[in-house]
């Protein structure tokens, strides 16, 4: 559905917003789209929406370049950017029926209008002033908007910025259901909201790609993991004994966790060198049943984090 290929977007003839930047992305796909402030992430929404030209490469939509046939384009195309863009003195009809004629949609009107809204369920404020509308129902007013002409690319920007957590998980949900029929991009610095939403994770860093995963995936990018937690069974102060006379392990620390009769221990092994084999084979040999091992630092945040450190120190060093 979407083909992003060898973009390159340079500012003042040097400064790289985007640096030679790939990627596809299947109908049906819900994608999120990471990076720290200034990583490229607007830049690339902006080029995907026609807002932006490129200085080389090219974005393809359903086969359609935005660049050589931007209205063709962008009829398959609906955005939400980060403020949305609503008219508070209109009412929630009338804002629709303005964005209807804007996009020049062919679906009969009434009808599509209010399939639109009873999918995002703003039905009930219909006849309101925009003005007088709670952020949450904005935000879904703003979503509205960007499903009028049954788009087939639906791009969110930071779409639950400021709502309360019952709202958050209302426009998550949303977004799961738009995912059934539509193709998602989700840019959000909520890590949360991606782990429990896309499939798949695309990190931006300095204009480039760093991680291109599915959100399963993503922990084996990182190939210097060296924490892990235990539960084992045995006297704590030799099981602490044990556990540091095994090759490559730099310390062990007892954590404040039991898992029924196993006491919880934080191991930490040496860059490069894979502990548990050793941690295994001492707890064999020495009758300490292990009930549990858990990589420590897998979770979306710690990889995020480390990913971008990682880019960072590479950039710095070029």
């Amino acid at each position: 559905m979407i083909q992003v290929e060898h973009l390159v977007k340079r500012y003042g003839g040097t400064a790289f917003a985007l640096d030679d930047v790939s990627f596809e992305i299947g109908e049906g796909e819900i994608v999120g789209l990471l990076g720290p402030n200034g990583a490229g992430k607007s830049t690339a929404m902006n080029i995907l929406t026609g807002y932006l030209s490129t200085t080389s490469g090219r974005a393809v939509i359903g086969g359609v370049d935005i660049l050589e046939n931007p209205l063709a384009a962008k009829k398959m195309i609906g955005y939400l950017p980060e403020q949305p863009p609503v008219y508070p003195d209109m009412t929630v009809t009338e804002y629709l029926r303005f964005v209807y004629e804007l996009k020049g949609c062919s679906f009969p009107r009434d009808r599509h209008l209010a399939d639109v809204m009873a999918a995002v369920k703003i039905t009930d404020v219909s006849q309101r002033l925009i003005r007088n509308l709670s952020k949450g129902y904005r935000q879904r007013v703003g979503i509205a908007q960007a499903l009028i002409g049954d788009p087939k690319v639906i791009i969110f920007d930071e779409p639950t910025v400021g709502l309360d957590p019952k709202q958050i998980l209302e426009i998550r949900n949303l977004i799961r259901k738009l995912g059934k029929a539509h193709t998602v991009i989700l840019s959000t610095h909520i890590l949360a909201e991606v782990q429990s939403v896309c499939e798949r994770i695309i990190i931006i860093n300095h204009g480039r790609i760093i991680a291109n995963e599915r959100a399963e995936d993503l922990a084996r990018v990182i190939e210097d993991n060296t924490h892990f937690r235990y539960a084992i069974v045995g006297d704590k102060t030799a099981v602490v004994a044990g556990l540091r006379g095994v090759q490559g392990v730099k310390s062990v620390t007892p954590m404040n966790e039991r898992e029924g009769d196993a006491a919880c221990y934080l191991v930490e092994g040496a860059r490069g060198t894979d502990v548990r084999r050793g941690v295994f084979r001492v707890c064999s040999e020495r009758n300490f049943p292990i009930l549990s091992i858990t990589t420590v630092g897998d979770d979306l945040e710690s990889i995020f984090i480390r990913l971008v450190d990682r880019s960072d120190k590479e950039t710095k060093s070029r």
